[in-house]
């Protein structure tokens, strides 16, 4: 069993799949964390700053991807993403590529700079923690347990 965290405006008891405006580093999908502060931090972009708690019992039949670490994989797999190209996973979990690591990720995609100078460049601050549920199966997974006000800091 895992704890995982959302960050939003409102509480979300019943989690769906939303297709936003801008492309997502692991695509379409509902987008938690195991990192409460993370949650939180998405939360603060709102009047109304909500983090939603939910438990996770992972379903060992769906198909799962996992990024242990920031790799040359997972830097491949977020361009993808981010450029619009769909992927076959029920849940993808790994590092965020924030604004920073992304403005990072834009450059190295528009030729402005090296892989390598990327990675030289993409050093969190802070470690940073995503879990993608990317279909209706994967919503399964997730047990709503209750919600909490976001305090200004």
């Amino acid at each position: 069993m895992l704890t995982v965290y959302h960050g939003s405006y409102i509480q979300v008891q019943k989690p769906e799949i939303r297709i936003g405006r801008y492309t997502k580093d692991f695509g379409p999908g509902f987008y938690c964390t195991i990192i409460r502060e993370q949650a939180q931090r998405w939360a603060r972009r709102y009047d109304e700053k909500i983090v939603s708690i939910y438990e996770v019992r992972l379903n060992t039949n769906l198909k799962i991807k996992e990024f242990k670490e920031m790799s040359e994989e997972w830097l491949d797999f977020i361009i993808a993403c981010r450029s619009g190209q769909e992927h076959s996973y029920d849940i993808v979990i790994g590092a965020m590529a924030d604004d920073q690591i992304y403005n990072y990720i834009t450059d190295y995609m528009d030729g402005v700079i090296t892989r390598e100078q990327f990675w030289v460049l993409a050093k969190f601050k802070y470690p940073t923690h995503q879990i993608n549920f990317c279909t209706e199966d994967a919503l399964k997974c997730l047990t709503y347990r209750g919600y909490e006000e976001v305090q200004n800091s």
